[in-house]
């Protein structure tokens, strides 16, 4: 059965256009509702190839009938602003500007590409970490900081080996602590009959340039997507649920464990077999010299 239009976007335009006035978009799980001549405003973009043919039933839709775009979510704001107005304005100390221009290329957007280029072009120039997406150029003590660590990197003491003879030269230090909550049923008989349940999320608690050097792609931002590099958050999380997995990342990255603690209470107990359930917390901070 066909999906039915959602209210106030099931009638097209006059001239045979069949696309209504308001459209509302899913984009990546993200909801957006714009107007059809924002959308076509850049002929040659995608969007515009999208909204402007005339076979609507070939667009992708989802359960409510939104048209659907499988791309980031939380970026797309940003290429929607951009099409109203033809101007780039991102938040300061804006962590995404890779990831957006990537954006840009695919939503076939040029101007936003070159207006994103030089930016990305300073941060590759600077030899950061490629696993930060922006450098530190509007931090006030920047050029300080990068003097103190030149001249560290100088001295004798500052030249190590890592696993494997790797160099370690340069590295920051740091502490990143990662926190689970589980719970677990414990029966009146025996503490061996305990039954776990799995990680539901593994929480990153530390500064964004350390633990987007550590975890990579494997870091969920999503909670917290405009964080500075050098500015801290305890809202980011793995996309992986495996305490090992973690572990082994913070010790390929130099990281060593130095402290947990861990809290558990009894949140309830069943009427009948009298078992209790209980749930804990759990934090493990590392640092790396």
């Amino acid at each position: 059965m066909a999906l039915a239009d959602p209210a106030g976007c099931a009638k097209g335009n006059e001239d045979n256009n069949p696309f209504p006035d308001i459209i509302e978009l899913n984009v990546g799980g993200q909801v957006y509702i714009t107007r059809h001549p924002t959308l076509v405003s850049v002929p040659g973009s995608l969007l515009w190839e999208m909204f402007t043919q005339k076979n609507v039933r070939s667009l992708a839709r989802d359960s409510k009938g939104r048209f659907f775009v499988d791309r980031d979510g939380f970026l797309f704001r940003y290429i929607l602003d951009y099409m109203r107005d033809r101007q780039l304005v991102l938040p300061e100390h804006f962590p995404e500007r890779g990831r957006l221009q990537r954006e840009a290329e695919y939503f076939m957007l040029p101007e936003l590409v070159k207006l994103l280029a030089p930016k990305l072009s300073e941060q590759n120039s600077l030899g950061d970490d490629p696993c930060q997406s922006d450098p530190e150029e509007l931090s006030p003590g920047a050029d300080t900081a990068r003097s103190l660590t030149s001249a560290v990197a100088a001295l004798p003491s500052a030249v190590s080996s890592g696993p494997g003879g790797a160099s370690v030269e340069g590295r920051r230090a740091g502490f990143i602590t990662i926190g689970y909550r589980g719970s677990y049923t414990l029966g009146r008989d025996s503490q061996t009959d305990a039954k776990f349940r799995r990680v539901a999320r593994i929480m990153v608690c530390g500064k964004t340039s350390l633990a987007k050097e550590v975890f990579g792609d494997t870091l969920n931002e999503s909670r917290d997507p405009d964080r500075p590099p050098e500015r801290y958050t305890s809202r980011y999380y793995l996309k992986f649920t495996f305490l090992e997995q973690a572990f082994d990342k913070l010790a390929d990255a130099g990281f060593h464990m130095v402290a947990c603690n861990s809290t558990g209470t009894c949140a309830f107990a069943h009427e009948q077999t009298d078992d209790r359930i209980w749930t804990s917390y759990t934090e493990y901070v590392f640092y790396r010299e």
